[in-house]
Formats: C-alpha cells, structure tokens, sequence
C-alpha cells in the first residue's frame, strides 16, 4: 500500500474504504460480509474508512466491526457531520455524540461538515457558534482534524476553502470531472493551501466501469497496459499528487482486493503521453453522448441570477450519459440544496453569459432544456421540502 501524508504528517493510504455501500440483506448491512470486506482491506493497508450520519446503519455496522477486532486506534476514523439538520447550538453535540455512540469510539480523526454547499450556508453554522465548537472538540481531542466535503462548481470551492483554516476537503472528482465540481483547479488550489484532498466518486457511482459506451470499453481493451476500466480511473487520481486519498465503496472481496493491489502499485506521474492520450479518446467517446459542449471554464460565470451555469450544464450532460437518476441527484445537490437556489430556472435571459463563453454555446437556451429535463414534479416537490425542513 502507498500512503500520503496530512496536515501533521500523519500516513493516509491512498485508497480509502467508503462505507456507504455495505451490501444488504433484508434490508439490513450484512454485518458479516461488510466485516470479512473491512479485514481484508486493513490486511492489505488501508487505514482510512469514511462513513456518515446519513449512511443508513453505516455508522453503527463500521462501528461494531472496529470494536469486534480491536481495530479503532489502528485505522482513521472520518464521519460528518449533517449540517442541515442543525437547528441550534445544542444541536452540534446532539449529533456529534450520537455518532460517537454508533461508531463506538471517544474522537474521530477526520471530521466533514456534509455537503458544504456555499458561503451562506457556512456563515449560518458560524452563527450558531460552529467555530467555537470546533475549537473546543479539537481542544479536548474529541475531533483531530476538520473538513467539508462538496458537490458544485470551482468559484464557491475555493471561497469554501479560504473561509476557515480547514484540516482537508473532499470533493467529486474523476478523469470525467476535470474540468467540472470543484474540478483541477479546485484540487490544485486546495493543495497549494497545504489542505489534503480526499476524492469521492471516482468511479462516478460505478458508471466508468458499468456504464461505458462499447467505443470507450474498446478502447481500454486495446492498451498495452492490460488494466480495467476500475484501475484506470484510480491510476489517473493517483498519477496526481495533490490527491491524497481516494475513497472507493468496496462491496465484494474482489474489489477490495483489486484496489488494494492498485494501489500498492500506483505512483504520481506514472502515467506516460500515450496513457494520457487514450484517456483523451476514452472521454471523448463518453462526451459524444452528451448534449452541451460545456468545458465547465467558468468564464460565463458570476451569474446576475445566481444561476450555477457549468453546474446545471454538467447535470444535465450527465441525464444522456449516466441516466435521469443520477443526473437528478448531482442538479438537486448543486442547486436546490443550497442557501440560494442556483437553479436553470432562475435564468432570465439577459445573455450576458453569451458574451463570455469560449464554446459559443447559446447559454439561455440551453438552460431552458435543463429545466424541462431536470426540474420536473419529482425536483420541485423535494426543493420545497427543503425550504420548509430548512426554516432559516
């Protein structure tokens, strides 16, 4: 296994266990089979496991499993925090204590603020006195190290990034999503901040193994290099040094195992001019089924309306290539789920985007075929039922 260092120089294995993604069995985490999976990724030294409050009985089964084998003080513990549902100050340590129970443990390692959407969002907890709590928990040794993990476009990254003197970050990132999310130049500015960069959906959700169009699965099958689509996507990340740890949510041995070879193997800048080639012709065979050129530059943005221009664009690319649930998911999370709706819908026609677009993509209009696609019946029900959960 190789490992990449944190803030205090602490080892991270550069594959990290994800934990959302347990297989089931009667509804219930197949507590045996998630267990005989977590070994055999220790065994082969992995040292990160990430999970959440929200990971239906993720928390609880990663928690047992630890206790089980004495493993706690052995691996790095990373959970987060559900900022959207802090109501009031009480409300960080009632969370935050429930999930010390679940996870069976006194302190986490590696402490996210849940999908960090925008600065108003993290000015409400700041009010709330969430710097003073984090300051305390870090005190007593309750928490090590702070983060956030994020879903959207680059601009609001960064600002994330500069608004408090963060521990590391996560983000969304993949050779598919370079130039979207948070995207290079988020990763790179959040490495030359000293922040560690945890990556989550690598494989997008496994549709750059399970979803390839046959040209992209051709060419794959053509290299030299006998890798699988799997290992070209983690390869990629690792080829970069400013990632530091990539999380994967293992659910069968033989992807633990897999991963774990990979990255016993990989190393930043191994990739050569003709790896870097084939995975040019390998995106384009993807992106020849989406519909908006869009490089997610960000030259059109900021918006007079608010609207999340590369981010709306980049959804719904996403609902012709990985499928109307998917593409949902991410539009939902980069539009409705913020403080100020960055929605397609805002969009009033103004075409000042127009001007700055080096693609030449007619901006107004293509918003208008993201929201007849995306913001249907089933958008618009659960973005009310956050304002109303929300009260703030």
């Amino acid at each position: 296994m190789n490992y990449r260092s944190d803030k205090s120089g602490n080892p991270l294995s550069i594959l990290g266990y994800g934990c959302m993604r347990f297989k089931r069995s009667g509804g219930k985490i197949d507590l045996a089979k998630a267990e005989e999976e977590i070994l055999c990724a220790y065994n082969g030294g992995v040292n990160y496991f990430d999970t959440a409050y929200i990971y239906p009985g993720s928390e609880a089964a990663l928690g047992e499993i630890l206790e089980k084998n004495s493993l706690r003080d052995k691996i790095n513990l990373a959970t987060k925090l559900p900022h959207y549902l802090i109501r009031t100050s009480e409300d960080f340590d009632r969370y935050f204590y429930e999930q010390l129970s679940r996870l069976r443990t006194d302190h986490v390692d590696y402490y996210l603020m849940h999908m960090l959407t925008d600065l108003p969002t993290w000015e409400r907890l700041k009010a709330l006195g969430a710097e003073e709590w984090i300051k305390n928990k870090k005190q007593s040794g309750e928490i090590k190290n702070i983060g956030f993990s994020y879903h959207g476009g680059t601009e609001m990254f960064i600002k994330l990034a500069d608004a408090y003197p963060w521990d590391f970050c996560m983000i969304q990132y993949n050779y598919m999503d370079e130039n979207s999310q948070a995207g290079r130049r988020g990763l790179v500015y959040a490495s030359s901040k000293g922040l560690p960069v945890m990556i989550m959906e690598p494989l997008r959700g496994g549709r750059l193994v399970n979803g390839l169009p046959k040209d992209a699965l051709e060419l794959f099958k053509s290299s030299s290099r006998a890798w699988s689509p799997a290992e070209w996507s983690f390869r990629w990340l690792w080829n970069q040094p400013e990632v530091t740890c990539v999380l994967s949510g293992m659910n069968t041995l033989e992807a633990v195992s897999e991963n774990v070879k990979c990255a016993s193997d990989a190393k930043a800048g191994a990739l050569n001019a003709e790896d870097e080639e084939m995975l040019k012709k390998v995106i384009k065979a993807i992106n020849s089924k989406m519909k908006v050129g869009c490089t997610g530059c960000g030259y059109c943005q900021p918006c007079p309306k608010n609207v999340d221009i590369p981010g709306c664009f980049a959804a719904y690319n996403r609902r012709f290539s990985d499928g109307w649930f998917t593409a949902l998911k991410e539009y939902f999370m980069c539009t409705a789920l913020r403080r100020n709706s960055t929605a397609a819908s805002n969009c009033v026609g103004c075409g000042m985007c127009k001007k700055h677009c080096p693609q030449g993509i007619d901006i107004p209009e293509e918003l208008k075929n993201v929201r007849g696609k995306l913001e249907g019946p089933v958008y618009k029900i659960a973005a009310k039922a956050v304002k109303a959960v929300r009260r703030y």
